[in-house]
């Protein structure tokens, strides 16, 4: 797997938040100049449900959690430098059980 980046050069932050589950995950949406789009978040302890309309791709900075695919009963545990792929129209459930989960989530295409 690559290293996940410490930081982005040459972008747009928006200042506004994305805020979900009364504050409990906190985003915010980097747009790049090439047109992509990635937001840097922190998940707090919960369990936490996401519909996804485009694919995401999660990678984990630094904490953990488990993750159920909709539609899949297998539950995976991620940990700080993994990564999970969700399909676009689809969704889900992340758990973190104790501290701070921090990601990256990717569009692509």
């Amino acid at each position: 797997m690559p290293t996940l980046p410490a930081q982005f050069a040459q972008v747009t932050v928006v200042t506004k938040a994305n805020v979900y589950f009364d504050g409990k995950v906190v985003s915010h949406s980097v747009l790049f100049a090439d047109g992509s789009k990635k937001t840097l978040g922190l998940i707090y302890p919960g369990t936490y449900h996401f519909g996804t309309g485009a694919p995401e791709r999660m990678e984990l900075v630094n904490g953990a959690c488990r993750v159920t695919l909709d539609g899949q009963t297998a539950v995976r545990d991620y940990a700080a430098g993994t990564s999970f792929d969700v399909p676009g129209q689809s969704g889900f459930t992340i758990e973190v059980k104790s501290g701070l989960c921090e990601y990256i989530c990717s569009f692509p295409g």
